[in-house]
């Protein structure tokens, strides 16, 4: 016999999983099909097997402001065991000369640090933070936590008042030339722009000028989950069974069932099929959903043509180290800068606002760049992932999917990279590699491997150039998460606002259905448009 459910979510990762815990809040009797043995998608961790009890985070881990969206309150995630931390030297960029930039959790000790570069950018970086704050949180904020407005709509809102009108004119410019424009310091302007590009926001292309100023005028820093990136998952997971939903892992999706025109619901690779009363949210990328799981005489052409030339990014791909130690990383420059002793998110190799020409370059060449890598030792701020006074450490570094032309070249090739920046670390912290008792690497042909949304080893699932932002994420026609099958809908990274793990795009996506299936709800926060115009107001 089929199950029937009132609504299939395809995939159990944090966007899935948001939507899913909504949904079912709200009385309907939901399932996620997830093709991995656990959920959480991309909120992964693993024991290391030489060192039971000590946590390797292996895919996502430096978090922004989560303990601060909407849907970690909504949904009670402490109550179901997250907790996030949040040091306060949150980012140290080690230069080779033994200096060091430092961002704080106090913005006054963050501008100290710039002072110390160029007391002109520090300035510039107060102005900043002073000036465009109203903006984050009266413009840029209630927009990543509503489904899109349309572009004619949006620009007419936005003129309407004196900080819509400021962040159209900062957007107009590309990250490059706002950083050019507003900072001296080469070191500066290569960390900020590192920090955009963490965002994996092309810098050359105009449009995106105000991500900066974004990342100079939030006071919300990179966090981590105590317990790993997983337990974040598992509380989601909670969140979901305390509601009555219920996730099947170990069950890949093989088709969407479309009859009449409407989704009707999910057959499985070994063969079950899932009846869907009333809608099918799929957080898949674009081609696994709309090509791979459609029949084509379902769909109309224009739709597979959309989705097939749906595009990643050229900079996303990460290659990972990961390390188990008998001590943490001991910084050279912790002689100058005693507080380096324990920094969280560190940046080692970039000491010139050059380098990224040469980045990208080796990127669309399938050639490996200089390395610039940055990472943490996250045992030395949550004793509970660490066993035995061993801790865990890893470096992350941008490199070619396609490394010389074609990524099975990864297989043969990762270790041999892994040492190289084995040999970067211990430059910086002498000693290091003494102190080793296990490492392994992670390439970006093993992300797609494992998570096979994120085609190309883009871990955005999805590139924000060619038009795919905002409302017109993933296409022109899909950006408010409907598709043009009757209660099929979109609730992954590649529709608005993107990637990484914020929840925004599942929790966006439940706005839009609760609109449609006319479901109350009392988090169910103002449009964006109503939010932006109130500044006019």
């Amino acid at each position: 016999m089929d199950e029937t459910y009132d609504a299939i979510i395809l995939g159990a990762g944090h966007n899935g999983l948001i939507l899913q815990a909504y949904l079912a809040r709200a009385g309907l009797e939901t399932v996620a099909v997830e093709r991995r043995d656990e959920p959480g998608g991309g909120l992964a961790a693993m024991e290391d097997p030489l060192h039971p009890g000590l946590i390797h985070n292996t895919h996502a881990f430096f978090l922004r402001a989560i303990d601060a969206m909407p849907w970690y309150r909504d949904l009670d995630l402490e109550g179901h065991g997250a907790r996030m931390i949040e040091p306060e030297l949150n980012v140290a960029m080690l230069n080779r000369d033994g200096g060091a930039l430092e961002w704080w959790t106090d913005i006054d000790r963050t501008v100290a640090s710039f002072a110390q570069v160029s007391e002109r950018d520090a300035r510039t970086l107060r102005r900043w933070f002073d000036e465009f704050g109203p903006v984050v949180e009266g413009i840029l904020i209630p927009e990543a936590t509503s489904p899109p407005i349309p572009p004619g709509e949006r620009r007419a809102l936005l003129e309407r008042s004196a900080e819509g009108r400021r962040l159209l004119e900062v957007s107009a410019l590309s990250p490059l030339e706002f950083v050019h424009r507003e900072f001296e310091s080469p070191v500066i302007q290569a960390g900020l722009l590192f920090f955009n590009g963490l965002r994996e926001v092309d810098l050359r292309i105009r449009g995106f000028g105000h991500h900066i100023a974004f990342l100079l005028a939030n006071p919300s820093k990179a966090q981590m989950s105590a317990g790993g990136s997983a337990a974040l998952g598992r509380a989601l997971a909670g969140a979901v069974t305390a509601a009555g939903g219920r996730i099947a892992t170990g069950a890949a999706a093989r088709r969407i069932l479309v009859e009449n025109g409407r989704a009707a619901g999910v057959e499985t690779a070994d063969g079950r099929r899932l009846r869907a009363r009333r809608l099918i949210a799929s957080s898949l990328n674009p081609q696994q959903t709309f090509l791979d799981l459609i029949d084509a005489d379902a769909l109309p052409g224009s739709w597979r043509e959309n989705a097939a030339a749906f595009r990643y990014n050229l900079l996303a791909p990460l290659f990972a180290l990961n390390l188990a130690l008998d001590a943490p990383p001991a910084y050279a420059a912790a002689e100058r800068y005693p507080e380096l002793a324990r920094p969280f998110m560190t940046v080692l190799g970039l000491d010139h606002v050059r380098q990224f020409d040469d980045i990208v370059r080796h990127h669309e060449a399938g050639t490996f760049p200089p390395t610039v890598m940055w990472g943490a030792c996250p045992t030395q701020f949550d004793p509970g992932q660490s066993a035995g006074g061993r801790h865990a450490a890893f470096m992350w570094e941008k490199l070619p999917y396609a490394l010389n032309g074609d990524p099975a070249n990864w297989d043969a090739a990762k270790d041999a990279h892994g040492e190289a920046m084995l040999d970067l670390w211990e430059e910086y912290a002498p000693g290091l590699r003494a102190s080793v008792t296990g490492s392994f690497t992670r390439s970006p042909l093993d992300i797609e491997r494992e998570f096979p949304n994120m085609a190309a080893g883009d871990l955005l699932v999805g590139a924000f150039t060619d038009g795919q932002i905002g409302y017109h994420r993933p296409f022109e026609g899909a950006g408010d998460y409907r598709t043009c099958i009757g209660g099929l809908y979109l609730c992954g990274s590649s529709s608005h606002p993107g990637g990484n793990i914020t929840g925004l795009p599942g929790y966006n996506a439940a706005q839009t259905i609760f609109h449609d299936l006319g479901l109350d709800g009392d988090w169910l926060p103002l449009p964006a448009a109503r939010r932006i115009a109130e500044l006019a107001a």
